[in-house]
């Protein structure tokens, strides 16, 4: 398929990100996913976080939201569950998500809520120039960790297989189909569902390049049965001595979405529901 035309009303103004990031790729992999599912610009919510990743808010035309520093993933969870007829896509960066955002990012996982989160995984804080964030390698140095990075590396899909996300998925943004792929997949999932993305940060991480992922990072094979927790935490760890298994680690169908067990929501989404007492009424005992 050709890409260029057919992801035009996705695309707004020439993102300002530096040339040879890897939020270039990511942003074009979100959108191919967009055109595959056979979304248009008001079919679906994206959800942005703070940062070099939240900047895409600027550059990808849907109905959006930008959200606080490690907060997108709780306002994505209120737009899903006032209308969970909507597709709600979370785009954030490893700080948002592992840092600041870790708490929410455990408690959605737990509850199966029914959106996807896309992780730029850059290991550094790259709006800010440069902080080691959760994901960087223990002893890297930054700005923020001049004589090394004390504290141990996250390991962001051990995290997420054991705190119950039914999707879990690592790609490449050297890779761009299978990136696209991964995000589609992530997409068409019904419950929490998370890729987490390798992303070069080409001017702040020295480390983690191009050319470092290239080497260190492998395909799941077919041996790799991503319906056992057990395989999918083996590969997920793998991360710990610098393996990234790309592909999907692990996925349950069968679990229950959060919304489809709130009593609240039988009579349909709360955007279709009429109250059952008046607004006015509702505000003067507020106020009361």
């Amino acid at each position: 398929m050709s890409y260029h035309k057919s992801i035009k009303p996705f695309t707004t103004h020439v993102p300002t990100w530096c040339p040879g990031c890897g939020d270039w790729a990511i942003n074009s992999a979100i959108k191919r996913s967009f055109v595959n599912i056979g979304y248009t610009p008001s079919d679906v919510c994206v959800v942005f976080g703070i940062g070099c990743s939240g900047n895409m808010n600027d550059h990808l035309n849907a109905y959006a939201f930008h959200a606080l520093h490690g907060r997108s993933i709780p306002v994505a969870l209120g737009v899903k569950l006032a209308n969970h007829d909507l597709p709600v896509l979370v785009v954030a960066g490893d700080g948002d998500t592992y840092g600041e955002g870790g708490n929410h990012l455990l408690h959605a996982s737990r509850g199966n809520h029914d959106i996807t989160v896309i992780i730029h995984d850059n290991s550094v804080y790259g709006l800010t120039t440069g902080q080691v964030a959760p994901t960087a390698l223990h002893g890297m140095r930054a700005k923020s960790t001049p004589t090394g990075m004390i504290e141990r590396s996250i390991s962001p899909l051990a995290l997420l297989v054991s705190q119950g996300a039914t999707f879990v998925a690592q790609t490449f943004a050297g890779y761009l189909d299978h990136a696209s792929e991964m995000v589609e997949a992530a997409m068409r999932h019904k419950g929490f569902s998370v890729v987490n993305v390798l992303q070069p940060c080409v001017t702040f991480n020295r480390v983690n390049t191009y050319q470092y992922y290239l080497e260190k990072s492998y395909y799941l094979g077919k041996e790799h049965n991503p319906k056992d927790k057990q395989s999918a935490m083996k590969a997920a760890l793998e991360m710990d001595n610098e393996r990234y298994a790309l592909g999907i680690v692990y996925e349950d169908k069968d679990a229950p979405v959060y919304h489809e067990q709130v009593p609240t929501f039988d009579g349909g989404a709360l955007v279709s529901q009429t109250p059952k007492r008046p607004i006015d009424v509702l505000t003067e005992e507020f106020l009361a």
